[in-house]
C-alpha cells in the first residue's frame, strides 16, 4: 500500500526528509507543545460534554439529585450542567478537566510567548509567527470566558453582566454591537446559544486554522536554538524528528493528560451548585473570574467612575479599562518584532536566542509588564483580599492604584539592573578568559 501510495504522490522522500528535522534538545521548547497538548485534551473532553450540554436559557423546574435547588425554576442549560456533574456517569469530572485544561491552555501560550520575548525568538523572520501567537492567545482567552459563561449560574452571569456594561460604553456604536452581540438588552434568552455556537464551532476552528498555520511556519523555517558549542545561524543541533523528539513528545502528551486528569478528579472548580443559577437581579460575592481574565476585570475595579464628555458625545468609564487599555496593550504586542527593529535599527535575520542578560532593556520592559498585569489580576480580587487582611475594600483599591503606578516602573528598573549587572559580569569572566578586560555600555544593548 505504501509503495502504492508513493508511486503516486511521491511521499516517500518528503517523509525521509521530515523524519530527519532536527529539533533542539530544550525543555523550554516544549512549552509551546504543552499548549497543543492542553488544546488536544479540551477538544477530547469537550466533545463528551457537548453530548449532554442543552444550551438554552428557557425556564426549567429543577428535579434532580442536589436536595437545596428541588423545585426551583433554572435554566435548561444550568439544569444540564448539573445533570452532567450529578448524574452523568464520569461527567463531573470530565467538566474539571476541561475546566483545568483551559486554565493550563492559556498559561501555557503565556508561559511560551514569555520564553519566544525574552529570548528574542520572536525577531526575523519569526514575526509573522509571533503575531500568529497573539492571536491564538486572544482566541484562547475568547474560548475560556465563552465556554465559562455557558453553566449559566451565578458567577458566570455576573461576568457576562460585566461584559455587556463594557460593549455598551463603545461610544456610539456601543449600544448597537451590545444588542448584535447578545440578541437584546441584557439579560437576553438567546446569549446562551450564541455563546455556545462560538465555543463550540467558530474559535475553536479559527484556533485549530492558526495553530496549522503557527505549525507550518514552524516546520518550514530553521528553528532557533541557544547559543553554545558547534551552534551556529546556519545550523541546527538537537534531536531528530523520528524517534527522538516524537517519543519525547508522546510522553509530554501522556504526562499532560495524567495530570489534568489527576487535577480534574481531585482538585474542585467551579462547583455551580454552589452559585446557584443566574439572577439578574442578584450579584454573586466575592466573584472573580478566571485568571486569563482577571487581569480586565482588576483594571474595570481600579479605574475610577470618570465619565467624559467630548463633543457633546459622553464616554462612560469603563471603556478605558476595558476597551482602550486591553486594545492598546495587544496592539503593542503584536506589533513589537517590528518596535524593536525599529529602535534597534537590526534588520538582520536571527536564528540564535539572545541571552537575557545580554538585552537588559527587553527584560525591564517585559517584567514591567508583567508586574503590572499581575496587579490588575490581584485588583480582580479586591474583595477577596480585603477579607484577607481585615482592611475595606477602598484601602485595599487606594494601595492597588498607587502601585500599579510604582511598581511596574521600580521592578522594571530593577530587573534591568540585574541583567545589566550579570550580563557585565558574564563579558568581564570572557574577557579574563582571553586575556582582555571588556566591559559593556551603560544601556547593555536592547
Amino acid at each position: 500500500m505504501l509503495r502504492w501510495l508513493d508511486g503516486r504522490l511521491g511521499i516517500a522522500g518528503l517523509a525521509r526528509k521530515s523524519l530527519k528535522k532536527v529539533f533542539p534538545d530544550h525543555w523550554s521548547f516544549l512549552l509551546g507543545e504543552l499548549a497543543l497538548f492542553s488544546f488536544i485534551i479540551l477538544l477530547a473532553t469537550g466533545v463528551f460534554l457537548t453530548l449532554f450540554y442543552r444550551p438554552d436559557a428557557q425556564l426549567v423546574t429543577y428535579r434532580g439529585p442536589y436536595a437545596p435547588l428541588q423545585g426551583q425554576e433554572v435554566s435548561a442549560a444550568y439544569e444540564s450542567v448539573l445533570r452532567i456533574s450529578f448524574e452523568v456517569r464520569s461527567g463531573l469530572v470530565m467538566r474539571q478537566i476541561h475546566h483545568w485544561a483551559a486554565l493550563v491552555f492559556v498559561g501555557s501560550i503565556v508561559v511560551h510567548m514569555m520564553r519566544v520575548f525574552f529570548t528574542g525568538a520572536f525577531r526575523r523572520p519569526r514575526d509573522v509567527n509571533w503575531v500568529v501567537g497573539v492571536v491564538l492567545l486572544l482566541l484562547g482567552i475568547g474560548a475560556g470566558f465563552t465556554g465559562y459563561s455557558l453553566p449559566d449560574d451565578l458567577l458566570s452571569g455576573t461576568g457576562l453582566r460585566i461584559a455587556y456594561s463594557v460593549l455598551i460604553s463603545v461610544p456610539l456604536l456601543g449600544p448597537h454591537l451590545a444588542f448584535l452581540a447578545f440578541g437584546g438588552e441584557f439579560p437576553t434568552e438567546g446569549i446562551i446559544s450564541r455563546l455556545f455556537v462560538m465555543h463550540v464551532m467558530l474559535i475553536p476552528a479559527l484556533i485549530i486554522g492558526l495553530v496549522s498555520v503557527h505549525l507550518a511556519i514552524l516546520w518550514r523555517q530553521k528553528h532557533t536554538q541557544y547559543k553554545g558549542a558547534g551552534r551556529t545561524e546556519g545550523n541546527v543541533v538537537g534531536k531528530a524528528f523520528w524517534p527522538q523528539q516524537v517519543m519525547k513528545s508522546a510522553a509530554l502528551l501522556a504526562l499532560t493528560a495524567a495530570v489534568l486528569a489527576f487535577m480534574g478528579g481531585l482538585l474542585q472548580i467551579n462547583p455551580i451548585w454552589d452559585f446557584g443559577p443566574f439572577d439578574a437581579t442578584t450579584v454573586s460575592a466575592p466573584s472573580q473570574p478566571d485568571w486569563y481574565v482577571g487581569w480586565l476585570e482588576g483594571a474595570l475595579r481600579l479605574f475610577p467612575p470618570l465619565d467624559l464628555t467630548l463633543f457633546g458625545i459622553t464616554i462612560p468609564s469603563p471603556f478605558w479599562p476595558g476597551v482602550v487599555m486591553p486594545g492598546l496593550a495587544f496592539t503593542v504586542m503584536g506589533a513589537w518584532p517590528w518596535i524593536e527593529r525599529r529602535v534597534t535599527r537590526d534588520e538582520a535575520e536571527h536564528h540564535l536566542l539572545d541571552d537575557p542578560t545580554d538585552v537588559p532593556i527587553r527584560v525591564g520592559i517585559g517584567v514591567a509588564g508583567l508586574i503590572f498585569f499581575g496587579l490588575l489580576t490581584l485588583a480582580g480580587g479586591n474583595d477577596v483580599l480585603a477579607i484577607m487582611f481585615n482592611a475595606s475594600v477602598e484601602q485595599i483599591t487606594n494601595v492597588l492604584r498607587i502601585a500599579i503606578f510604582v511598581l511596574p516602573a521600580s521592578g522594571g528598573w530593577l530587573a534591568y539592573r540585574i541583567a545589566a549587572s550579570l550580563g557585565n559580569n558574564k563579558s568581564n569572566l570572557l574577557g579574563r578568559k582571553r586575556g582582555v578586560k571588556l566591559r559593556r555600555g551603560p544601556t547593555g544593548g536592547f
